[in-house]
């Protein structure tokens, strides 16, 4: 007999090494890195197995489907107890052939994911058991024992969180609009799913970077379109199928004709399965589908600077109409961006901005003011990154806290003037639209700090969400109120 040790799976994929040989010493599983494992062999053309140095004693003689052990000789080994008891054994009265396992990368990696199917979330940083196999990469839940400062492998895995299939993905080193941080990597599925993958040693970000491309490249990219005449061969014999059915059954007795109707039913649905599968892998993607000009890039959700080069400003086309729509209807109403507008009237507004290039604020449908503010602040809130930029936060909350009055408007002034255009330009044209609110507070009830109250969590946010956020709304608000009540100073040019 011989001993096949079968590839992993996606769905189950291979346990980490010292679940993987259950019975191998610490002296045995030293090479395995604890941050990340790389099997050998995993980049090169394989030259002979890769097992254990302790176990490469066994006879093995090549054959095209890989290379096979002679397991007679060793029954008792304990590796070959190990891969028993890991389900990796197949016993046969006929000679089975030993293959490698399809594993190429696993290793402890932060990521988040920051589009579902084209649609944008929220960036939320987590640590993951990631493997790399058979072109899919496979992200596990966080273990409860592992942090931050020592991220190490788990002993048992959790469920799948994330599945990834790479057919048709790309793979690119993150943008600074994508993240502040280092070493980062931008994963895009076919399906229009986006991920950002870091790690804080650039090494091992680096091997993980030439290891999820090499994976993609050998993976095919793209799927040739189902011949006409095949479907209407396919129609024809169902028809044909369907009338040979009429006439057998009249001749055949109740029983036979129940089992050839059932024979036939599970080959017609078997050739619906196969057709629906092919159509939904010729899908294109959401990207190629806005590059053929199918869809429209959209106005929320997306990120300011892309916004403004695409209409040529430094200012959202959006953000401008709807303040003037708002200072148009009067500023003293009461509540002005305090109270909400109808929630339904807004979301049809943002899909009206998102799909017509061509918005008439002054339609009837959106006469109630409250709806116009409540659109602008959804916007500020849907935005990938905030107006005050993630690189900026900790900045800003350390210039709120210097204690004389003068050094802290001078530093807040220097960090505005820092921030890209796009940022600096959209927060002088709020302000000063916002100062002019403030002007009306005895006839809107809007102060300097309702109005900082207002849009404080919503402009100035930290990258990841944190235990002292309660501390964080104070100095959010704090800055906000600052930058309203030295507005002229802060924006000399206005």
């Amino acid at each position: 007999r011989n001993v096949g040790l079968i590839p992993a799976s996606p769905v189950n994929p291979p346990p980490t090494p010292e679940t993987d040989y259950p019975n191998l010493s610490p002296d045995e599983l030293e090479p395995y890195p604890e941050e990340d494992y790389s099997p050998v062999g995993s980049y090169q053309p394989l030259d002979g197995l890769c097992v254990p140095s302790a176990y490469q004693g066994w006879p093995s003689y090549g054959n095209q489907e890989g290379l096979v052990f002679d397991g007679d000789q060793y029954a008792s080994n304990p590796v070959r107890r190990a891969q028993k008891a890991c389900g990796s054994v197949h016993w046969g009265n006929h000679a089975t052939f030993a293959t490698l396992k399809t594993l190429e990368k696993a290793g402890m990696l932060f990521r988040t994911k920051t589009a579902d199917k084209g649609k944008r979330q929220r960036k939320n940083w987590s640590s993951s058991w990631t493997v790399l196999e058979g072109g899919v990469l496979t992200f596990f839940k966080d273990s409860k024992h592992s942090t931050s400062s020592s991220v190490k492998h788990p002993s048992v895995l959790s469920s799948p969180e994330h599945t990834v299939d790479l057919s048709g993905a790309t793979l690119s080193w993150a943008a600074k609009d994508k993240s502040s941080k280092k070493n980062v990597l931008e994963l895009k599925t076919r399906e229009g799913s986006e991920y950002l993958i870091r790690h804080d040693s650039e090494c091992i970000i680096s091997t993980w970077q030439k290891a999820i491309a090499d994976s993609i490249s050998k993976l095919p990219t793209d799927f040739p379109p189902e011949d006409n005449e095949e479907n209407s061969s396919d129609l024809r014999s169902k028809d044909q199928l369907g009338s040979n059915r009429e006439k057998e059954g009249e001749k055949k007795s109740p029983a036979s004709w129940h089992s050839s109707t059932s024979l036939n039913s599970d080959s017609d649905s078997s050739k619906v399965r196969n057709k629906l599968l092919r159509f939904l892998q010729r899908r294109p993607t959401l990207q190629s589908l806005r590059e053929r000009g199918y869809i429209k890039d959209q106005v929320f959700g997306c990120p300011l600077q892309v916004l403004c080069d695409r209409e040529k400003s430094t200012v959202p086309q959006f953000v401008r109409q709807c303040i003037c729509t708002v200072e148009k209807r009067g500023l003293d109403i009461d509540g002005l961006y305090r109270i909400s507008g109808n929630l339904a009237t807004i979301q049809k507004l943002r899909y009206k901005v998102d799909h017509d290039e061509r918005l008439d604020l002054d339609d009837g449908r959106w006469d109630d003011v409250h709806v116009i503010t409540g659109a602008l602040k959804l916007f500020f809130r849907e935005l990938p990154e905030p107006l005050f930029p993630f690189s900026h936060f900790d900045r800003f909350i350390a210039a709120i806290k210097i204690t004389e009055p003068s050094k802290r408007s001078y530093r807040l002034r220097e960090l505005v003037n820092s921030l890209p255009p796009a940022n600096h330009n959209t927060m002088r044209v709020l302000f000063q639209h916002l100062c002019r609110v403030i002007e009306f507070r005895e006839e809107n009830r809007m102060s300097v700090q309702s109005v900082a109250i207002v849009f404080g969590p919503t402009l100035l946010k930290p990258e990841a969400e944190e235990g002292n956020m309660t501390m964080y709304m104070v100095f959010q608000n704090q800055i906000v109120e600052q930058i309203l009540s030295q507005y002229s100073y802060i924006f000399p040019e206005s």
